[in-house]
């Protein structure tokens, strides 16, 4: 399996069992999952995983672990991810981050996702999407960082109607 190019600061690589506590406690803060409908339980951060893992046997790509080069820490996943869902963007491929509290404002979002294009052109795929709450203005800025062009928004099927975070950015950028 091919993984996105080390950066300056950051190793994205295959999930090991022993990153499950530390995945299961940022899917867990609220401040992490502030703009999701809820935090995860540890058997919802394991299936979630366990999804993750899935994609990459189906898709030969997914959300790598991050981890910091300086002291090994997980710092939470950035990756690629195929769209499933109805709405119109089903079979897209959407670049994703997620970085446990103490990783924010450092760069480290930005950085890893643009690993994650380059990897993305070199595995032919010629565009990438990604979406955020539109309040989610920390992810935003992210797509912003990265020259992603917002395209519009959309309600984001996942959530019921009248759901407060269900209005999403949608966010576009090709990779080559």
């Amino acid at each position: 399996m091919l993984y996105p190019s080390q950066t300056a600061r950051l190793a994205l690589r295959a999930w090991r069992e022993e990153d499950q506590p530390a995945f299961a406690a940022m899917n867990a803060d609220a401040r992490v999952m502030e703009f999701f409908p809820a935090p995860l339980t540890d058997a919802e951060s394991q299936a979630l995983m366990d999804r993750i893992r899935d994609e990459f046997s189906t898709e030969g790509f997914g959300a790598y672990a991050v981890e910091r080069l300086s002291d090994g820490e997980l710092l939470g996943f950035a990756g690629l991810h195929r769209v499933t869902y109805s709405g119109g963007m089903e079979g897209q491929v959407e670049i994703l981050w997620r970085l446990r509290h103490d990783a924010w404002g450092q760069g480290y979002a930005t950085e890893a996702a643009r690993a994650c294009i380059a990897h993305a052109a070199k595995l032919g795929i010629p565009e990438l999407i990604a979406f955020a709450y539109v309040g989610n203005q920390r992810s935003l800025n992210v797509m912003k960082k990265l020259g992603m062009e917002c395209v519009g928004e959309f309600d984001h099927p996942g959530l019921p109607e009248g759901h407060p975070l269900r209005r999403h950015a949608l966010y576009y950028i090709r990779t080559e």
